[in-house]
Formats: C-alpha cells, sequence, structure tokens
C-alpha cells in the first residue's frame, strides 16, 4: 500500500485528489495538511511513501518547505502540484530535490501514474518538460537571466513583475522592507538592468508571471 501525505491548503483540491487516489486499491490518503509547517510535523512524527505537496501555500515558501522536508526525510519522494506552468517552477523544485512536478490542470490525468513512478524511487516530469530539460543539457551559455538568481531571489522577482510594492512582498514573505530591497538590487544587478520597470517587461516577456 503505497500511504500519501496531501498538502494543500485548499480543502476542495485536497478532497478531489483524494477522490482520485480513493479508487486506486494499493494507494491510500494517510493524512492532509494544509501550511508547510504542518507538513514539517507529519513528515517528522509519521512515515510516508509520497508527499503531494502543493508549492504555493501561505507562509513560507514551498521550495523553503521542499529542501527541510529532503533534509529531515532524504529518501521521502516529494510530488510537486502547482497552479504554475512549467516553465516557471518545475526546474527548480526538481533541483531543490523534487521527485516529480504536476500542474493542478493535469492532476486528473497523470496523478496516479505520476504518485507510482516517484514512490518506486523513479522521477516523474511530463514529455514537454523531459524535452526542455534534455535541450538545456550543456548550453550553459544559452541560460536566461533569471536562472542565475536564487530561489528567494526568483520570487522576490516574480512577486516584483505581479506589480507588488517592497512593502507588500515583505509582508507576503515575512521579511523586512529592506531586506526586500537588498534582494531587489541584487536581482538588478545579477539580471544587469537598471530599474523595476525593465524586470517587469523581461518577466512577462518570458511568462514568469501568471
Amino acid at each position: 500500500m503505497i500511504k500519501i501525505l496531501i498538502a494543500d491548503d485548499h480543502p476542495i483540491i485536497r478532497e478531489g485528489l483524494k477522490q482520485i487516489i480513493a479508487e486506486i486499491p494499493d494507494m491510500a490518503v494517510a493524512d492532509e495538511a494544509s501550511n508547510g509547517q504542518e507538513v514539517l510535523d507529519k513528515v517528522w512524527k509519521n512515515d510516508y511513501d509520497v508527499v503531494l505537496l502543493d508549492i504555493s501555500m501561505p507562509g513560507r515558501s514551498g521550495l523553503d518547505i521542499l529542501k527541510q522536508l529532503k533534509n529531515q526525510r532524504p529518501k521521502l519522494p516529494v510530488l510537486v502540484l502547482s497552479v504554475h506552468p512549467e516553465e516557471q517552477y518545475a526546474v527548480r523544485v526538481l533541483r531543490a530535490g523534487a521527485s516529480g512536478y504536476l500542474t493542478k490542470e493535469n492532476a486528473s490525468d497523470e496523478l496516479i501514474t505520476a504518485i507510482r513512478k516517484v514512490s518506486q524511487g523513479r522521477k516523474y516530469v511530463s514529455s514537454t518538460l523531459a524535452e526542455k530539460l534534455a535541450s538545456d543539457i550543456g548550453i550553459d551559455v544559452q541560460n536566461p537571466l533569471h536562472k542565475t538568481l536564487s530561489d528567494r531571489e526568483y520570487q522576490v522577482l516574480r512577486l516584483i513583475a505581479s506589480g507588488k510594492a517592497v512593502k507588500q512582498i515583505a509582508s507576503e514573505l515575512f521579511l523586512s522592507v529592506k531586506t526586500v530591497s537588498t534582494y531587489r538590487s541584487r536581482i538588478l544587478e545579477k539580471m544587469q538592468m537598471k530599474s523595476t520597470a525593465e524586470l517587469i517587461r523581461y518577466a512577462l516577456k518570458n511568462q514568469l508571471v501568471d
């Protein structure tokens, strides 16, 4: 029996995932969590075969939670679920230790295959993403500028590009305004840009925001 922890802050999404899994005889939803801290607590106390992790829960960044999960339980497969298209987050979560990446849009069709694959210690990516990953190997020269950013810098870039002010970003990420301003300066420097307007244009052009 494959025991699964579902981590998502939307009860309706959790219910939908449970219904899909309920039809499979050798899989069971052993537990649910609605925020990152709950995920970490439950994984610390219990044994699961797979964690389904929403990358966009309130509070700490989903990438932070993923990294901590992999520190706590390095061998536990984590399948990331996200509303964000693959090109925005998939490569980052795989680098951070996830066993797979699945958009919520495709979850109903691909969820069972993905769970089965990661529970066997394999990676799960869509055929489109597999192609992209293969074409990226060894072409560092052509890597886009945003690939040079750390996960936190990338997160701040996306929030800036979505039109949020520094104060709003600070509040959302539980950081000081000064820290967010420092991140913004670093992002501009790494991406060789001079203004927020340039960052926004770049993010829109590269489809980094929904």
